[in-house]
């Protein structure tokens, strides 16, 4: 298993560079993820990555692009401003989770 060191603390890692322990995920922990990607975190980012994390405990799966979109109100178009580029595979990777399914 891969590991990386952020901010001082290592993480095991998969081969993709997510947490394999989405327990080991905190909010400062997030914001490091989100900086390394090129984010900076705002309150409308928060809202999308909490929802993640709240529904992937209540559901035991990372939640798509579109239920994000449907549970929270943050359009489709907004989530890409917001995580440019591929927005279900970066929130997931800033909420220490795994990638959703179905995701390239």
């Amino acid at each position: 298993m891969a590991t990386t060191t952020i901010a001082g603390t290592t993480y095991d890692v998969n081969d993709e560079g997510f947490l394999t322990d989405p327990g080991a995920w905190s909010e400062e922990l997030g914001s490091e993820l989100a900086k390394l990607i090129g984010i900076e975190m705002t309150e409308a980012h928060w809202q999308a990555i909490h929802f993640l994390r709240e529904d992937y405990a209540a559901m035991g799966e990372t939640p798509t692009l579109r239920r994000v979109s449907t549970q929270t109100g943050i359009g489709v178009k907004e989530l890409f401003t917001l995580f440019p580029g591929k927005p279900a595979k970066k929130m997931a990777y800033v909420a220490g989770l795994p990638k959703p399914k179905g995701c390239v």
